[in-house]
């Protein structure tokens, strides 16, 4: 006779839950990408700031294993809404540093979860190098761009470019869709920084948002993995 938690995880496990919250970044990452590529400025980025909340909703109610999502990823989630919202009008200096600070929120909500219970702090501690291997990372991409960055400017994007080689180095040691996330995400902020610095090119907009959308959804579906699932016993 089937038990009663085979019988939960049997209506609440894979295959019950919605898979319309992915399908919606999906819809709108694509939206957007081809809305940056005609236009990166504009109306037609008006979606932009519903593509973290698609991404939280996945993580909420989406999975197809029933997961409860860290806290310190939806916080993530949420403070890369504010920075979307805010970037859309970074041409203006306020708007930039606003969306900087509110992206870094988005790194460090990202260190806390990775470091603690996604094991990123013991990975380290396994294999230190990997550390050392960001954090040079770091002082190699502030030392070629400072030198292009308006002098005001210098002292925020080396503070925000620490957080975010910070939670790159901690998403090392938990390793898998974790790392490449992270890794995503650094090189769209790293083109970011090149465009401040002065050093454009063709198609810089699109990289730097597909390096950013793919970043974050191999971050977060990595993340889901890496938890424990769940059983949703029914109420009354």
């Amino acid at each position: 006779m089937e038990t009663t938690k085979a019988a939960a995880a049997r209506r609440f496990g894979p295959g019950r839950r919605s898979g319309g919250p992915l399908a919606a970044f999906v819809a709108l990452s694509a939206a957007d990408l081809y809305a940056t590529v005609k236009a990166p400025r504009g109306p037609a980025r008006a979606g932009k700031p519903l593509l973290m909340p698609a991404l939280a909703a996945h993580a909420r109610y989406g999975s197809p294993v029933a997961r409860r999502p860290d806290r310190a990823l939806l916080a993530g989630l949420a403070c890369a809404t504010a920075g979307d919202t805010a970037l859309l009008w970074d041409r203006h200096e306020r708007a930039l540093l606003a969306g900087m600070a509110a992206f870094l929120g988005t790194q460090v909500s990202y260190t806390a979860g990775m470091a603690g219970r996604l094991g990123g702090v013991r990975g380290l501690r396994a294999r230190p190098l990997r550390a050392v291997a960001a954090f040079a990372g770091w002082a190699a991409v502030n030392a070629a761009l400072a030198p292009g960055l308006e002098r005001r400017l210098r002292l925020p994007v080396a503070g925000y470019s620490l957080a975010l080689a910070t939670m790159r180095a901690v998403a090392l040691g938990v390793g898998g869709k974790v790392a490449a996330g992270a890794a995503a995400f650094v090189a769209s902020d790293a083109l970011i920084g090149l465009q401040q610095a002065g050093r454009s090119f063709p198609s810089q907009e699109t990289l730097i948002m597909a390096g950013y959308l793919l970043g974050q959804y191999l971050l977060t579906t990595g993340w889901l993995e890496r938890q424990p699932a769940q059983v949703r016993c029914p109420t009354r």
